[in-house]
């Protein structure tokens, strides 16, 4: 054990050496983040970095914090090593590009130690050790977690996922069914539609942390049926909290935090995607309160949903960008179906079909139109106040979903893990069980590996905003990287499964087209990268 943190002592502090060098280049050469739009490619290449160095940095301190446990030990100096290779053959292939003085890496990632070190933590009998022990236990997650809250939490929600969540999960994603009733008022009377809501407001305000190991276990037993469902009321949680009037926020938060309240969350639209601030969606002041008059795609759980927080422009003049939109919770009544329409006493009117999708089953994602649907006045969030500040209240209930992100990637991608390690404990080929097999082992060891460091990213990115709630680029990171490991985990567990993983009847090939969505919502990965991640970094 002490060789393995001898390793990452070595190996990660190097990595941060030579990052901080090519970051401070790459602020030179992007003007502070301003010219970042004509070095998008090299942009992107710094903040995945980055990224990956943050997760091996999590993931380093854990190992340090959990010292005699030699598999985490194990993963840490793995990772890191992972981290290391990548990054110097990234900055082999680009030296210019990248800034990095040859002494720089010469006293860190080429140094003769560190080089060592690298080598050491990557053998691959290292990471066989790994996949047998997660052979061993089925790949369960039994990860430490400070807190006696946090603990409780997450065997409380492990218990009601596997026990209700889980039995009906299949057949939702193989039926398009919408989730059951029962699971929303059994998720209601534990709490969890108000985790992150005050207690003067009705809620838990058991903080972020605490609503990712929540999370994590819901979204092991079923992305859309139970995992995603608390994603919403976090999002209009955090916007009302920020901007909203007093008296918005005790009328809104306590029948939210009760689960009385469904929510959705209506930004995109059918011809505006990541550019958020091209909302063209308008919204007309009338005597009687607002207008609503457009288009909007992809609001998931429109059709259930009770309310809606809608984005929409109120000052008509393009030029006015994202200081002309604001945000507004909209009323409606729920619908069952895959398509729905309501119509106001004045003739205002709301029409949503929902688009079919190959994962993500449950809660229906919706096309919406609304022809002059009337908003009354005091739901505009912030009231007089708010007109104006709608674009920057929805970043601040982003930033929330992308940290949820990070937890519904962990938790799914510990199904695939879990479901591929029990597959290869039981399936035979050649005589024996496939896990008896070198190449199993290394690529369950790896899968395992990649997952620990996603998820002490995203528990680290919680503890940032349980600190400080404006923090954008640590959850930005979390959802980025936790997004890609949970797509590369079922994926190769896909593979593992052989023949069988393709078969809708095993649960494995569920996690894969599930996963496919999580690099796309609450920001899409490429925009992520530049326009939240690279931006965070070179501005700085």
């Amino acid at each position: 054990m002490r060789r393995m943190r001898d390793e990452t002592s070595l190996i990660v502090p190097a990595v941060r050496a030579v990052l901080d060098e090519a970051l401070a280049a790459g602020r030179r050469t992007t003007d502070g983040g301003k010219a970042i739009d004509e070095h998008q490619v090299h942009a992107e290449r710094l903040a995945y970095a980055a990224t990956e160095a943050a997760a091996a940095e999590a993931l380093t301190t854990y190992a340090r914090e959990r010292a005699g446990d030699e598999v985490i030990g194990r993963m840490a100096a793995a990772f890191a090593g992972e981290v290391a290779s990548r990054l110097a053959a990234e900055i082999e292939g680009h030296r210019d590009d990248f800034g990095v003085r040859g002494e720089t890496l010469g006293r860190s990632l080429g140094a003769p130690e560190v080089l060592a070190a690298v080598r050491a933590a990557q053998h691959e009998a290292r990471l066989r050790e790994i996949g047998r022990e997660i052979i061993r236990t089925r790949g369960a997650n039994n990860c430490f977690i400070d807190g006696e809250m946090a603990e409780m939490a997450r065997d409380s929600a492990r218990s009601f996922a596997r026990k209700e969540v889980a039995p009906i999960a299949e057949r939702i994603h193989h039926h398009d069914e919408l989730v059951p009733e029962s699971i929303i008022c059994r998720m209601a009377e534990l709490g969890y539609f108000g985790m992150s809501v005050p207690e003067e407001y009705g809620g838990q305000g058991m903080g972020n942390l605490v609503m990712i190991v929540i999370t994590e276990e819901l979204s092991a037993a079923s992305l859309a049926a139970a995992g995603s469902l608390i994603t919403r009321p976090e999002i209009l949680t955090k916007a009302l909290l920020k901007g909203g009037t007093e008296g918005q926020k005790r009328k809104w938060l306590p029948p939210v935090a009760a689960g009385e309240l469904m929510v959705g969350i209506s930004v995109t639209e059918p011809d505006t995607g990541s550019d958020v601030a091209s909302v063209r969606c308008r919204a007309e002041r009338t005597a009687d309160g607002w207008l609503i008059s457009g288009a909007k795609a992809w609001c998931t759980f429109a059709g259930r949903a009770d309310v809606l927080a809608l984005l929409a422009r109120t000052n008509p003049d393009p030029k006015a960008g994202a200081r002309g939109l604001s945000l507004f919770i909209v009323p409606k009544d729920p619908f069952p179906g895959h398509q729905f329409e309501m119509r106001q006493p004045g003739g205002g009117v709301l029409h949503g079909k929902a688009d079919a999708t190959p994962g993500y089953r449950g809660m229906h994602s919706f096309t919406l139109g609304f022809e002059k649907y009337l908003v009354p006045a005091e739901n505009l969030i912030g009231e007089a106040a708010g007109e104006g500040k709608g674009f920057y209240l929805q970043m601040g209930g982003f930033a929330a979903g992308r940290l949820q992100t990070g937890g519904r990637a962990s938790g799914l991608a510990q199904a695939a893990l879990e479901a591929t390690a029990t597959y290869a404990s039981e399936r035979r080929q050649f005589g024996r069980p496939i896990g008896d097999f070198q190449l199993t082992q290394h690529k369950l060891g790896r899968m395992a590996t990649h997952l620990a460091a996603a998820r002490q990213l995203t528990y680290a990115a919680a503890r940032a905003m349980d600190r400080d709630e404006t923090v954008v680029l640590e959850p930005a990171m979390a959802k980025l990287f936790a997004s890609d490991v949970a797509v590369r985990v079922t994926q190769e567990g896909q593979l593992l499964h052989g023949g069988w993983g393709y078969a809708e009847e095993f649960a494995i090939s569920r996690h894969v087209v599930d996963a496919l969505v999580l690099p796309i919502f609450e920001g899409v990965k490429p925009i992520l990268e530049l326009k939240v991640i690279a931006r965070g970094l070179l501005g700085r």
